[in-house]
């Protein structure tokens, strides 16, 4: 067990984990709500095993950090921001919300593309898997305006596709048919509207999209506006 002085002030961490302000911690201390089992008095001061921390007599809420898979409907946006409307942390219970470090998302979909997006407050984890070098792999299921050329495959998968406005080309990327009109896209990058820009390339629209997969990890009958937690050592 590590020892407690590596541990964060009481008051601190509970603050952190969104419980309420420092103030309001001093005073759940004060009325007993935040207790510390086997300590005869807790004070806003102590360093102690956050395992120990009870606060209206339950363990404290993923003390050592979050990390879910949402299922993030259309019309939601991956932002903080009021003004952008609906937004996916309007789908997480309120004390998440007001965690630090904050939640945040480890890329973004946007407000019509659904599926599955992962939430954190590990930020050296969002930078990770966010870095193209990890070579972390994205399913997309895409339904498209026309039928796919028999070109676009090949396309994809030369690495040399060049985006408007950008110099670099893309990563090659898989392409499979799944029907006249639908079809799965397997990419390692995370560009500005990647997917809707890559078949824009090849002039093509895509009229639905759908983020199936992320690294190893599905949604498995995860519903849309709902969410599951994992391990913070789960990729």
């Amino acid at each position: 067990m590590p020892s407690a002085n590596r541990h964060p002030r009481l008051v601190q961490l509970v603050a952190s984990l969104g419980y309420g302000s420092r103030r309001e911690v001093e005073i759940a201390i004060k009325r007993g709500i935040l207790r510390v089992e086997g300590a005869s008095k807790v004070t806003g001061d102590m360093r102690v095993d956050p395992e120990l921390i009870r606060y209206d007599g339950q363990p404290l809420d993923h003390p050592a950090g979050l990390l879910v898979v949402l299922h993030k409907p259309v019309g939601h946006v991956c932002s903080h921001a009021e003004e952008e409307g609906p937004s996916v942390y309007d789908l997480l219970p309120e004390r998440w919300r007001r965690r630090e470090p904050q939640v945040v998302s480890v890329g973004r979909l946007d407000k019509e593309t659904s599926g599955l997006l992962l939430l954190t407050d590990q930020h050296e984890l969002v930078h990770r898997l966010s870095s193209p070098k990890h070579h972390v792999e994205k399913v997309y299921e895409a339904e498209l305006d026309r039928p796919v050329s028999a070109e676009t495959a090949g396309i994809f998968a030369s690495g040399e596709l060049v985006l408007r406005g950008e110099s670099k080309p893309c990563l090659p990327a898989r392409l499979e048919v799944l029907a006249e009109r639908r079809v799965r896209l397997i990419l390692e990058e995370g560009r500005y509207h990647q997917v809707r820009r890559m078949f824009a390339a090849v002039g093509n629209h895509v009229v639905a999209l759908h983020r199936a997969r992320f690294g190893s990890l599905d949604l498995d009958g995860v519903l849309p506006g709902e969410y599951r937690h994992l391990p913070l050592n789960a990729l």
